[in-house]
């Protein structure tokens, strides 16, 4: 096979998928580790409870990628269709595999300590002429198809997994990634992303145009704008040892490019870098949250270790919870409100002082749909960063819906935050 040519369609089953319920995170998440090793996402589909339009799936997706990747549907309950379906689907019958079997007793009797139905028994039926992958995270097994590609004497490859996020990293990892790496020739697919501040996506574009266009084939340069940032990913396929030179040679030139509204030059969150420079300067952080509501605390911590630098929060909403619980004078609120300079300023004062964290975050704002003024419309914010000698504040203005402008604040604040740690460090 081409190094270049090895495709991949993911088939996501569900109703639940299509009405909105549930949201789609396995898709995301293989795209992004089949990339890893050098596979390219053709197409991502997702398909309901319904065996006709699966079926006609697989027919259109078999005709477009050389991998199938599908998850869902293998429950064990009636709406679960996807093993019969793949079964008639191959031309085989189902019989009952003693591996999947022992394992789906190990589950119940051992780890779950509950009675083992005959529906749980049905787990370990798999069609007769699949490879089974044993996965050891849940009781629905994985399942190996191959197909000879019409007119060709190259294989298709139709993996079936279980739609239980979960499950489905722990087969990908241990079974499906390392397969798939064996079966096909593939070259290296190498990323550099940065992230700016400062200027829009167009503004960007206007200015690396000329640059861009004398990007060397196959180099591509993607914008991804997010909470008012822009990541700029840098692609390319590498299929000789010079390629990782190239690579960074062009970085480094598109870095130079932006240089005055660079952020981070690798592909890490805000919240990350944060991280690494509170735990190399061996100093902690709090935060104190009005309209935010703990968003902060929520990016803060979701990053591991950060017990090692993170104090933690306050959450005060109304006047009398900044008052009690920070000491915000309440003449400060009274004649300043609590959307201003001049309330941050005190709520982050007294976050220092009562938590003793080296550094801080503090913000008040409103986030709608209703509270603003004609001086304060919604999507007011300020926000004040720094520590007991040296506090600064800064207004920002959203204006999107509720849960978007708390996001656009929390992003925003860190990186207030972050231009602060730098700045001591220059």
């Amino acid at each position: 096979m081409n190094s270049h040519s090895v495709f991949a369609s993911i088939i996501t089953i569900g109703d639940e998928l299509l009405i909105g319920q549930t949201i789609d995170t396995n898709s995301a998440w293989m795209a992004q580790h089949l990339n890893q090793i050098g596979v390219w996402v053709k197409r991502r589909v997702a398909v309901g409870d319904n065996r006709e339009a699966i079926w006609q799936t697989l027919d259109e997706e078999l005709n477009q990628s050389d991998i199938i990747l599908i998850t869902g549907g293998l429950g064990p309950t009636a709406d679960d269709i996807t093993k019969p379906l793949l079964c008639d689907y191959f031309g085989g019958k189902l019989i009952v595999d003693p591996s999947a079997l022992n394992h789906v007793k190990y589950v119940f009797e051992e780890i779950l300590k509950r009675p083992l139905l005959e529906r749980n028994l049905k787990q370990a039926e798999v069609p007769d002429n699949c490879t089974v992958l044993l996965n050891k995270r849940g009781t629905a097994p994985g399942m190996w198809f191959e197909k000879q590609a019409a007119g060709t004497d190259k294989k298709k490859i139709i993996v079936s997994l279980p739609g239980v996020p979960h499950e489905m990293k722990g087969l990908m990892t241990d079974e499906v990634l390392p397969r798939l790496q064996h079966a096909f020739k593939m070259p290296r697919i190498l990323h550099r992303t940065l992230l700016t501040a400062g200027a829009g996506e167009s503004f960007i574009a206007e200015r690396l145009q000329e640059w861009e266009e004398e990007l060397p084939h196959p180099y591509k340069l993607a914008y991804l704008p997010s909470f008012g940032m822009v990541r700029l990913r840098l692609t390319g396929i590498v299929t000789n040892e010079n390629g990782s030179n190239t690579i960074d040679q062009l970085f480094s030139e598109l870095k130079e490019k932006v240089k005055d509204i660079l952020v981070l030059e690798e592909d890490i969150k805000i919240e990350e870098r944060v991280s690494q420079i509170l735990k190399q300067k061996e100093k902690t952080v709090a935060s104190a949250e009005s309209c935010s509501g703990g968003y902060i605390a929520h990016l803060l911590t979701s990053i591991a270790g950060s017990s090692a630098y993170y104090k933690g929060t306050v959450v005060a909403y109304s006047y009398d919870a900044k008052e009690n619980l920070l000491g915000v004078n309440p003449n400060t609120l009274l004649t300043h409100g609590a959307v201003s300079s001049e309330t941050v300023k005190e709520m982050l004062s007294g976050l220092l002082s009562r938590t003793g964290a080296d550094y801080g975050i503090a913000t008040s704002g409103i986030m709608g749909p209703d509270g603003g003024t004609a001086d304060k419309p919604v999507g007011t914010v300020w926000v004040a960063v720094g520590k007991k000698d040296n506090i600064i504040s800064k207004c920002f203005h959203f204006r999107f819906d509720r849960q978007r402008n708390i996001q656009l604040t929390a992003a925003h604040a860190l990186l207030f935050l972050l231009r602060f740690l730098e700045q001591e460090e220059a």
